[in-house]
Parts: structure tokens; sequence; C-alpha cells
């Protein structure tokens, strides 16, 4: 099985750059407090990389 993180949001998308937005959405976020789990690939954790006032990692699981 793969490993895999949980990602959750922190911060609000209002009056940022459209890409940071594109971003979130491309993380499968979209409102404040929600989680997701996804697969630990560098293309998630540079996505994640790119908004870290945004977004903060809750777990990594295996």
């Amino acid at each position: 099985m793969a490993k895999t993180i949980v990602v959750k949001q922190i911060g609000s998308p209002i009056r940022r750059p459209q890409d940071q937005r594109a971003t979130l959405i491309g993380l499968g976020l979209n409102k404040m407090h929600r989680t997701r789990e996804l697969k630990d690939t560098p293309s998630v954790r540079g996505m994640i990389n790119k908004i870290p006032h945004l977004v903060k990692i809750v777990e990594e699981r295996d």
C-alpha cells in the first residue's frame, strides 16, 4: 500500500492569487478546515510546498 498524507486547509483563498486558489482546488480543498487523504507523491508535496500558509500536513500514514 502506498504512503498517504492527511492535509488540512487552514487558510482562506480569499484575496489570494489565482494560481494559489487553483492549487487548493487541485488538492481537493476549497473550504476552511476540510481535510483530504492524498497519496504521498512528489507532485502532491510540491503543491503543498507552494501554499504552506494555506494548508497543514496533519498526519503521515504508511
